[in-house]
């Protein structure tokens, strides 16, 4: 039997063992949610910072089912990321010498809106997924969610909160890993390292885990930790294109904070004081008119432009008739690839209402705010919230390996689907809408402190440099954070396929 045919099969055959492992990761927080503190409950376990139970799971399940070859290859990071690492250590090749792959999937969740996924499905629990099928209000379902598969196809379905974001792509990845170890006597590891990375904190600070694990790890590591290729497993769906793309890019963003301090006053009397609500909506509206003119905005034909909108503010006030002491408003700032964040800071910086807003003799200060909240280890973050976007070359080996991928090995076992949403035996390959972990892995084409071999055929778009990355994964971008998230189980397959089957077709690219 081939590498491309023994793949095709276990990935076909471990289908029910996916499923099963899906739905307990996603069931998980429900033994703590409802769970006094003071009994080890925690009413926040499964989001950001709060995955302990959920990675300890997927720690022990990934030893039991032999997704490592011993139980030292899998354990956390510093930062409370769950890694695991196979290989093949009798192919007679020098660690230094290996393709060093990197799966990376994150395990938080938004937050579950239980009562609201009780009233609206009927018959959906975040948790515990289908729990009546009787009473299930299909017709909210299909309104609400961007695709469905014809009713008679709903018996494939994983529901729950998580089960397409990103929750199946982990599960994808512990698979995979399994795959590998049981074809290594047909080269599936061959000079092959694969660092499986089930991430925390994304959802609250993406890329923000392995941000760490760049600041933290790879200074001074060797040939064998540095990734030559990344592989995201975040949901590569369309409703209206097709299921399990293979996507190459994304725009990034970053959060731009303003804080325009005045002076305080009675109402009555403005002149007495500063008002920074006046001045601050200045800034606001000029923002957004040059916005609107396209003034200081990249762009990139692939991912398309970047953009700017106002999306959250408060107030410090003494009272509602009086002028307040402070306003703090942030944009949201989506970075396409190659825009440069502090030039972007700096646009907001320069604007002329923000010189008026300082000549009047008000405060403002513009910033990238920080996230520095501990992950479920207790180790910060301590990174500012900016996340770069990212473009790997169609062209690029580590795409074309992909795509082989998915021919060789997805594309035989893929069955028929309908619908806009459906698979496709076709690889199609296109961006993310949304971000992924994939933002926390540039660094700045400045930053000469992390020494990478030309060997690793890293990307460079003249701000960033980092490692090639693609991404495939289950579920549909337009189902994500919505009530009645779910996943096709069928889309497994080709994913688990095509993770399984990349390393050596990556490897044999390279030479």
């Amino acid at each position: 039997m081939t590498l491309d045919s023994r793949i095709s099969e276990l990935a076909r055959k471990y289908r029910p063992l996916a499923i099963e492992i899906l739905q307990e990761t996603i069931r998980v927080p429900a033994d703590y949610v409802d769970r006094p503190e003071e009994a080890g409950g925690d009413p926040l376990c499964g989001l950001s910072n709060h995955e302990g139970p959920r990675v300890e799971y997927l720690r022990a399940k990934i030893v039991e089912i032999g997704a490592v070859e011993k139980p030292e290859d899998v354990g956390f990071d510093t930062f409370g990321n769950l890694v695991w690492i196979v290989q093949d250590r009798t192919d007679g090749i020098a660690a230094a010498d290996k393709t060093v792959v990197y799966y990376d999937g994150h395990t938080d969740t938004v937050k579950p809106l239980r009562n609201r996924w009780h009233e609206a499905t009927g018959g959906l629990d975040p948790y515990d997924g289908l729990v009546d099928a009787s009473k299930l209000n299909k017709e909210f379902l299909r309104s609400e969610l961007g695709f469905l598969p014809p009713d008679d196809e709903w018996h494939h379905l994983v529901w729950g909160r998580g089960s397409a974001d990103q929750l199946s792509g982990v599960v994808s990845q512990v698979i995979a890993t399994k795959i590998l170890l049981e074809t290594r006597e047909l080269g599936s590891l061959r000079g092959v390292i694969v660092r499986s990375y089930a991430t925390v904190t994304e959802e609250d600070n993406d890329g923000g885990s392995m941000m760490h694990v760049k600041r933290h790890e790879w200074p001074g590591a060797g040939a064998d930790v540095i990734p030559d290729a990344v592989i995201l497993t975040e949901g590569t769906g369309c409703a209206r294109l097709g299921a399990v793309g293979i996507y190459r890019g994304q725009r990034g963003r970053m959060q731009i904070e303003v804080e325009v301090t005045g002076k305080s006053c009675h109402g009555s009397m403005p002149w007495e004081g500063r008002n920074p609500l006046e001045f601050g909506a200045a800034i606001i509206v000029e923002a957004a008119e040059r916005y609107r003119k396209g003034v200081d905005f990249g762009k990139d034909e692939f991912l398309g432009g970047g953009t700017r909108t106002a999306s959250w503010a408060t107030l410090q006030s003494p009272s509602d008739c009086a002028v307040p002491e402070r306003f703090t408003f942030r944009f949201d700032r989506r970075l396409t690839a190659g825009e440069d964040p502090q030039k972007a800071l700096l646009h907001v910086e320069t604007l002329e209402s923000v010189k008026k807003a300082r000549e009047a003799g008000l405060q403002v200060v513009v910033r990238a705010p920080y996230y520095d909240e501990p992950s479920w280890r207790g180790t910060k973050a301590d990174n500012p919230q900016i996340y770069p976007g990212w473009v790997t070359p169609e062209d690029h080996p580590a795409i074309v390996a992909a795509v082989d991928a998915y021919k060789s090995c997805a594309a035989p076992i893929i069955e028929p689907t309908t619908g806009t949403g459906a698979m496709k035996k076709e690889p199609r390959v296109a961006r993310w809408i949304f971000s992924t972990d994939g933002v926390g892995y540039p660094v700045p084409v400045s930053d000469t402190s992390l020494k990478v071999s030309e060997k690793k055929r890293w990307v460079s778009d003249g701000t960033f440099k980092y490692p090639p990355m693609l991404g495939i994964g289950p579920g549909h971008e337009q189902n994500t954070h919505k009530i009645g998230e779910n996943i096709d189980s069928r889309e497994f397959d080709p994913v688990i396929a095509t993770l399984a089957r990349f390393p050596s077709r990556l490897r044999e690219l390279k030479g």
